[in-house]
């Protein structure tokens, strides 16, 4: 187990949030987490940042707005982290080395993004900068088309599965549907998420508009503190495992559908938590487009490869199965705004794992399995999350 805890946390709803600027965002969600720990923020010793941006926003330089919330946070040494859509998760990351290397012994952690201040075009074009430029963003590989090619490539070798991902749209917007947080809070049917049409155009052949993740804005928080601290606050979530695997970046150079990194990093977060996929009462996983979820159904071993569709057809990833998968609404329906994507799935999982989680409540949830990516299967983070107090 490593010896940090999650003990208090905060998240802003995600959507198209006008009147709220990145630096109002951050605020909010850090305000929320210190109030949620009880902690002095004199007790806090570091801060860290994710925050993706490419051009989103002029703020640069952002490692510091989190001070602006009491006098007690100036000077404390604070850095912005960035590793694509996965950028949350290495700010949380970059906590727990602070922590585990006796650097710090409490520190707050920050994820946010703000995307709609721009046209979708920019957006479309901010996050391109994630591939690998001079092979795919360069030439026009922009991430629908990017995931397009593994639901292109997936269909060839498996067999054509766009009603599975039809079936994890639908599954993702009716849980997101019970979560006020959610930006897209409405369920939408089979028929709907099957069919093209005006409402539901293709993105890119095979991605349906719902096939993909939303542009949202948004911040999430986390207090995580050295677990010789825990006495001092009333409930805590320990990593009983946090892995993080980085695969080469051109995909010319990898076999998409092997969903290497992620099955890396899954594997090395069983291994170092000494449990398996099925110890796991629930996943929070990252659903940027459909077949991203589908091909980590495979990666985090609740199905063979070419077989993930099974546990959609049997219950097993829906609220009541085995282990179900995105009880939040994942990043289809709850949102993505990518820096903060990977501390909210972690507040999400803390929510549950403590009974707080309202109408998303997965019964007698106990250990929890999160799975962060940046790129195209590039950044890889995988946490087991427990309740400890």
């Amino acid at each position: 187990m490593r010896n940090a805890s999650i003990v208090g946390w905060g998240h802003t709803p995600f959507g198209r949030l006008d009147g709220d600027d990145l630096e109002s965002l951050i605020l909010a969600a850090a305000r929320e987490a210190i109030a949620s720990a009880a902690i002095a923020p004199a007790d806090i010793d570091a801060v860290f940042v994710g925050h993706f941006n490419a051009g989103m926003v002029p703020d640069g330089f952002v490692a510091s707005l989190p001070m602006s919330l009491d006098p007690a946070l100036r000077f404390k040494p604070a850095a912005r982290l960035e590793n694509a859509c996965a950028s949350g998760s290495a700010a949380i990351h970059a906590g727990l080395t602070a922590i585990e290397s006796g650097r710090a012994r409490a520190v707050l952690v920050v994820g946010a993004e703000k995307m709609t201040a721009v046209s979708g075009a920019e957006v479309t074009r901010a996050l391109a900068g994630a591939s690998y430029w001079r092979e795919e963003g360069a030439e026009g590989l922009n991430f629908p088309r990017i995931f397009a090619l593994f639901a292109q490539q997936y269909f060839a070798r498996y067999g054509n599965h766009a009603d599975t991902l039809a079936r994890i749209a639908v599954k993702n917007h009716a849980n997101g549907a019970r979560n006020p947080l959610a930006h897209m809070r409405r369920a939408l049917d089979f028929e709907f998420c099957s069919t093209v049409s005006e409402r539901n155009p293709l993105i890119a052949d095979p991605l349906r508009k719902t096939d993909c993740s939303t542009v949202a804005d948004g911040a999430a928080a986390l207090v995580l503190v050295r677990n010789d601290m825990l006495a001092h606050f009333p409930r805590a979530i320990a990593f009983r495992a946090a892995s993080h695997v980085n695969d080469l970046l051109p995909m010319s150079q990898r076999d998409p559908l092997a969903f290497e990194g992620p099955r890396r990093a899954w594997a090395d977060a069983y291994a170092e938590a000494g449990v398996r996929v099925d110890d796991l009462s629930f996943a929070e996983v990252h659903d940027c487009f459909t077949i991203a979820e589908l091909l980590s159904y495979e990666a985090m071993g609740l199905a063979a490869p070419g077989q993930g569709h099974r546990v959609v057809d049997d219950g097993t990833v829906s609220p009541g199965g085995r282990v179900p998968v995105n009880p939040s609404g994942g990043l289809k329906a709850k949102g993505h705004p990518v820096g903060a994507t990977g501390v909210s799935m972690h507040v999400m999982s803390a929510m549950q794992l403590t009974g707080t989680a309202g109408e998303l409540q997965v019964p007698g949830a106990k250990l929890a399995g999160v799975f962060n990516m940046g790129g195209s299967a590039v950044a890889n983070y995988v946490s087991i999350l427990e309740r400890t107090r």
